[in-house]
């Protein structure tokens, strides 16, 4: 059985994941294409997830990706997050992880249409809800906001409370409509910074409309992508990626041919049939990664990569702050002054070569912002601590 060491995961990342400076790609859609997805939770990670591993590329780049050409595309999918799919990879997406999560929210949704006491049958309300949003939509080919969708559909136009603590707002039925592949967040009307999509129907927003796949297709492509970009992992690493079951992965990875290897730790690892050569060496490298970036996010076991740093770079529900990484290893994070400014905030000592490559990563990437500030809501407690320059 092949074995491939920790040491060669962190070297097929610095290829695969385009981030040692011989492998960055030029545009959007070459970094989304190494990357199967990017997350999008937070609308600045797909910026500087694109920045991270491009050559010279702005942000008009990744604005003319999203809502010019739109070959790129916003789709809630694995574990209910936001990604952003090259455009090819939808009708995959929407017959699979879309709408495992889709059939989960149909079920929350009408459970608290019911206790919110909006109608006694909360499976009628929803999909005459959506038939209203729908038929509303249709005559606004540009796409509404969803401040403009509720004004128009006054039934949806609600926010109850339906737990202590917890408000439960009708609008989710966008959120269902773009799982189920009926609509899309369209052009952002807000700084890049921002999510303010106007939500228009897919017809209006892709022109033709790919014919979905079956559910197992769809779920092999993904797998078969995810092993592409990810592999070797584990069969846990791709259930927690997928948000799917241990039988839907099994079967992808039959159906894929998928070749078992060893790993550092005695794990049982997966790559596909056709890439299973050794990785040459990508030579020293340095990268600062944003918020939930998916490189970072990729596995569930994550200590080939992360090290002892778990609890100070990733928040108590696993969302993942900003990273600094060195050779494949992540040794800290970064952060903005009130200047705009990136500052390091090292977690281990490391050499001398690879903190001139950090500093000269966090300059390029103080140009790049050219002070614009990057917040978050998923701060780490690593980014927590106050700014200190060098």
């Amino acid at each position: 059985m092949r074995h491939v060491t920790d040491a060669e995961r962190r070297a097929r990342i610095a290829w695969r994941h385009a981030l040692a400076p011989a492998a960055r790609l030029d545009g959007p859609e070459a970094v989304t294409q190494a990357m199967t997805v990017l997350h999008s939770t937070e609308p600045a990670t797909v910026h500087l997830s694109c920045w991270a591993r491009g050559r010279e590329l702005q942000v008009a780049d990744v604005e003319r990706a999203l809502h010019v050409d739109r070959t790129l595309v916003k789709q809630l999918a694995m574990r209910r997050t936001l990604f952003v799919f090259p455009r090819e990879l939808l009708p995959h997406v929407w017959p699979s992880a879309s709408a495992r999560v889709a059939g989960t929210e149909r079920a929350t949704i009408a459970k608290d249409v019911v206790k919110a006491d909006l109608a006694q049958d909360g499976q009628e309300w929803l999909d005459r809800a959506r038939r209203e949003v729908l038929a509303v939509l249709a005559d606004a080919p540009e796409g509404l906001t969803a401040q403009q969708v509720r004004l128009a559909v006054p039934m949806i136009d609600v926010k109850v409370s339906v737990s202590p603590g917890s408000s439960w707002s009708a609008s989710r039925i966008l959120t269902h409509l773009g799982l189920t592949g009926h609509v899309v967040r369209g052009v952002n009307t807000g700084h890049w910074r921002t999510s303010r999509p106007r939500w228009t129907l897919t017809p209006d927003w892709l022109g033709e409309v790919p014919a979905p796949t079956s559910a197992q297709a769809g779920y092999r492509e993904l797998v078969r992508r995810w092993l592409g970009t990810f592999g070797p992992g584990t069969e846990d690493d791709v259930v927690w990626w997928l948000g799917a079951t241990k039988t839907i992965v099994r079967a992808a990875l039959r159906e894929l041919d998928a070749v078992e290897v060893s790993l550092d730790g005695g794990s049982l690892g997966y790559l596909l049939p056709d890439d299973v050569e050794e990785t040459p060496d990508p030579g020293a490298w340095a990268s600062l990664l944003p918020v939930l970036d998916p490189t970072v996010m990729g596995w569930k076991a994550r200590e080939f990569y992360l090290g002892p740093h778990r609890e100070q770079l990733f928040d108590r529900n696993g969302n993942a702050g900003t990273t600094a990484w060195v050779d494949g290893r992540v040794v800290g994070c970064w952060v903005q002054d009130e200047a705009g400014v990136v500052h390091l905030r090292l977690l281990e000592q490391v050499g001398a070569r690879a903190r001139k490559a950090l500093r000269a990563e966090a300059a390029r990437l103080t140009s790049w912002l050219g002070g614009v500030r990057v917040g978050t809501v998923y701060p780490s407690a690593a980014m927590r601590e106050p700014v200190v320059p060098p």
